[in-house]
């Protein structure tokens, strides 16, 4: 496999080469000790795994070394967090240890729009591409579904109590729920970016097709539901969960869950299948699970909380992704994901790039499907340490978690100077942290070993983890934290719908919220995605608050963030075809 050259070959292409070597899952299962009867095989190469039956059979082996991969505030292109949790695991496989990795379902969304597969990059991927990329094992496709039911329940009962009286309601074993129609709390679902679908108006016509009224789409994967497949720690709590969705109010003001429509268990029969974790490989045949969705700046963005109990059950190092910065991925991991799960990391990874600190520097806008400017491209050693303040942030904020000592890789590009390469190492080192320059994209995982060491030796650290929050602490102050103690802002300001949905939730003690999981833009620590660097002297305005019942996440929204992204003009989708002679998809 190192005979290919990311250099001169497109990702696709060097993902159809290493599939040749791809290992049967069957014989992927069984290096990793998996029974027969475990795994449930999707074709030869992906299969999801029964996890009931697995942590039932290894629930008293002792936990894996737990670590979680962030990144630094990134341009809009991303700065490889996949690629480097791949890497990662290969790098430790060189090294002798036997590891396992975790990631988040890519959405069709930035698949066929600009962000691309999720699958990794270079010679450090996730096999089969194609399929993974495309419709995978159906997880997605069975989440929106689910969530279409709860909105074609709701939107036939609001129709139903309008054309009926209580008597012909009763008579079909009804009851009036008096829904409010401008109440609803949720939208379509569908996984794509498609702006003109954030806003229309449906029931258009007569009684028979429905009640006429404003909706919309989300994408998919920002749907409760996705959150709650994240979270669940089994098909009981799942059902559990989905039961207590709120899907809008009746006219006294009174929530509307899917048990009161009775679509909440056809709606976890939708997710039978999904719930278990899907196992693949990477460019080195090592396994990873690939389970839940992305989007960690409109939802929880975390691989699931299954997959990793799998995981650090299965091997000596078990590497969990995050979505986007520390700021948003991390503090949702730290103080959700890691609070439900009961697992505690014992090493945090930073992915930053000379590219996204150039620009967080003062560097030009770094424009999807534009050439990128040559401050990028050539040796700028002044923008490369002013954008560094962006890094000692989410240093700062994962060493506020306990973690002694966070990882700083930095990932290379083949652009980057030996000395822009020494200045980041030298600032990461200054400020506590270890550093390691990975060329995992370029060399795969020998090219990750120094990247490897320094996160086995974080590993052995004496951490000191704690929460940001207690579950006693009321919501305006947990927002207040978060801001300004991982944001860096200096406070908070609060717009009156959501500060009377924050005066209602911190007086109904039996609320179950367990979690706050801030809705910001990921392109700057700020709510504002064009403020770069360490913004000084902001606060940070809260428009509103979702509330999700069944997930238990009280979701403050801060700034202005649709939950559902657009196409931009440029989209990958032009460049994705299929080769008729083999049925591969090519351009991804």
């Amino acid at each position: 496999m190192n005979r290919l050259d990311p250099t001169t070959l497109k990702d696709w292409q060097l993902a159809q080469a290493a599939e040749e070597r791809m290992k049967p899952i069957g014989q992927l299962a069984r290096e990793m000790g998996l029974e027969h009867s475990e795994i449930l095989p999707i074709g030869p190469k992906m299969a999801k795994v029964d996890f009931r039956k697995v942590l039932a059979r290894v629930k008293d082996r002792p936990n894996a070394k737990y670590i979680d991969i962030c990144g630094i505030t990134p341009t809009p292109l991303g700065e490889g967090k996949t690629t480097t949790t791949v890497g990662l695991i290969q790098g430790l496989a060189k090294l002798g240890l036997r590891a396992t990795g975790a990631v988040r379902q890519a959405s069709s969304g930035p698949t066929f729009n600009i962000k691309g597969t999720s699958a990794g990059g270079g010679l450090s991927q996730i096999l089969p591409v194609g399929p993974l990329s495309i419709r995978f094992t159906g997880d997605i496709d069975c989440v929106t579904n689910a969530h279409n039911l709860a909105m074609v329940a709701l939107t036939a009962r609001m129709q139903h109590e309008r054309n009926y009286s209580d008597e012909q309601l009763a008579r079909r074993g009804l009851r009036r729920l008096d829904i409010d129609p401008n109440s609803v709390q949720i939208k379509w679902a569908i996984d794509f970016c498609a702006q003109a679908l954030r806003r229309i108006r449906i029931g258009l016509g007569g009684p028979k097709d429905g009640v006429e009224m404003e909706s919309g789409f989300q994408i998919s994967v920002s749907s409760e539901v996705m959150a709650i497949l994240a979270i669940a720690q089994d098909l009981a709590d799942l059902r559990t969960r989905i039961g207590r969705m709120v899907v809008a109010h009746d006219k006294a003001g009174r929530p509307i869950t899917t048990a009161d429509l009775e679509v909440d268990g056809a709606m976890a029969a939708w997710l039978v299948d999904a719930i278990n974790p899907n196992l693949v490989q990477t460019t080195e045949g090592q396994p990873i699970f690939v389970h839940a969705g992305p989007f960690a700046n409109i939802a929880i963005g975390q691989s699931s909380i299954v997959a990793d109990k799998l995981g650090v059950k299965l091997a000596d190092y078990h590497v969990t992704e995050s979505g986007f910065g520390a700021d948003i991925g991390y503090e949702k991991f730290w103080n959700i994901k890691c609070r439900l799960s009961g697992l505690t990391p014992d090493a945090v990874v930073i992915v930053a790039t000379v590219r996204a600190l150039k620009m967080h520097g003062g560097g030009p806008a770094v424009r999807p499907g534009l050439p990128l400017p040559q401050e990028y491209t050539t040796e700028n050693l002044g923008l490369l340490e002013k954008g560094c303040e962006n890094l000692l942030a989410h240093i700062e904020i994962v060493k506020s978690s306990g973690i002694a000592r966070p990882v700083v890789c930095i990932n290379r590009f083949p652009s980057d100077s030996l000395e822009e390469l020494r200045l980041v190492k030298r600032i990461a080192e200054q400020a506590g942290a270890y550093a390691a320059i990975s060329e995992h994209w370029q060399k795969g995982g020998e090219g990750a070993i120094e990247l490897a060491e320094a996160v086995v030796d974080a590993a052995n650290q004496d951490n000191d983890f704690r929460f940001l929050y207690d579950l006693h602490t009321p919501l305006l102050q947990r927002i207040e934290l978060i801001a300004r103690q991982v944001y860096g802002a200096d406070g908070v300001t609060i717009d009156p719908l959501a500060q009377a949905k924050i005066k209602a939730l911190d007086s109904d003690k039996g609320n179950g919220i367990l979690g706050t999981c801030m809705v910001k833009t990921h392109l700057s620590l700020s709510h504002d995605p064009n403020l770069k660097g360490r913004p000084k002297g902001w606060v940070l305005p809260i428009r509103d608050v979702l509330i999700y019942r069944g997930a238990g996440l009280a979701v403050p929204v801060a700034g202005d963030i649709n939950l559902m992204p657009g196409t931009g003009s440029d989209p990958a989708f032009r460049r994705i075809n299929v080769d008729v002679q083999t049925g591969r998809i090519v351009g991804l």
